[in-house]
This record gives structure tokens, sequence and C-alpha cells, in this order.
């Protein structure tokens, strides 16, 4: 039963608006007096209010993230420190002149926590393994590595091929 045809049996005098509200069209394709009237027998008919949706990207680790929210907190006070020393210096108040000198110091701190995301972030990724360009440190002593373990068993190879031949470890007879 639709909305206009409850109005119309409870005697509301709105029988006018079942062509209007048959031309609504919800994203499904339904009638909208069709999705606001639908009555559910069971909770679990419901549609779910929240959908999980996966994360593009990986979380950031703990210490990355920890050192991140410092700097956007440092930058923060600092830009409202800025404002308010501009502000200040407008109004020709005395404090603008320590407000200035602090905004200085405090953008050398807030610079300082920007580059300690940085190097956070550098530092966990050299710890944990994490490479993200070819040409890495860590890339090509593995790289090294493992040559040298495909040589030593290429060594070993060649050794027990030739004591394989019943010889003594000898290439020539003499």
């Amino acid at each position: 039963m639709g909305t206009a045809e409850r109005h119309t049996k409870s005697g509301s005098g709105a029988a006018e608006l079942t062509g209007a509200t048959a031309e609504l069209r919800c994203e499904t394709g339904r009638a909208a007096d069709e999705v606001g009237s639908q009555e559910w027998d069971h909770p679990a008919q419901r549609p779910p209010l929240w959908v999980e949706e996966p994360a593009r990207r990986r979380r950031l680790p703990d210490p990355v993230r920890t050192s991140a929210v410092r700097a956007v907190i440092i930058v923060a006070v600092t830009l409202v420190q800025a404002m308010i020393a501009v502000l200040a210096a407008l109004a020709g108040s005395w404090l603008s002149f320590p407000m200035v000198l602090s905004s200085v110091a405090s953008t050398v701190v807030a610079t300082w926590g920007v580059l300690d995301v940085w190097v956070t972030r550098q530092v966990w990724n050299q710890r944990h393994g994490v490479v993200s360009m070819p040409s890495s440190t860590a890339r090509r002593l593995r790289r090294e590595r493992r040559r040298a373990r495909r040589q030593a068993r290429a060594a070993a190879r060649g050794k027990e091929r030739i004591q394989g031949r019943g010889g003594s470890g000898q290439l020539s007879h003499s």
C-alpha cells in the first residue's frame, strides 16, 4: 500500500497526490512511496545502516602516526599564533612584538615536527624492510647475497660432478 492510498483510506483528502508520488523514482527504480512505506517483518531483512569499505591505503605505523599527529598540532598552534601576531600588529598592540618573536620560534619548531614525521617514516621503512625504490641499499644487498648463494651452489654442483665420475677429484691424469 502506497502513501497516496493510505491518505485516501484515512480520508485526509490527499487523493490528488497519487499521480505525483508515482512519478518520483528512487535509485532502485521503485516509486518513492513504496520505498518510504516498506514495512520490515524482521530486523535481518533491513539493509545495513553502515557499509564497511576496504581501505584504499594501509594504516600508518604507530610511531609515524604519533609524530604526524604531533606535527599537525604544532603546525596548527603555529598558524593560530601567527594570526594573532598579525592581528596584534594591525591593532597596534604592545603584544605584537613578543608574538612575532614567538611565531618565529614556533615556525622553527613546526619545521622540526614535519621533518620528524619524514625521518620517523624513513627509519620505520628501513628497520622493517619496506623498500620503495628499486635502487635501494636493501635490495642491492639481497641481490648480492642471492648471487653469492647461487655461485656457491654452482661450485658445489661442479665439484660433485667431478667427484661423482669415480676420479680422485683431479681433472687430469698425472
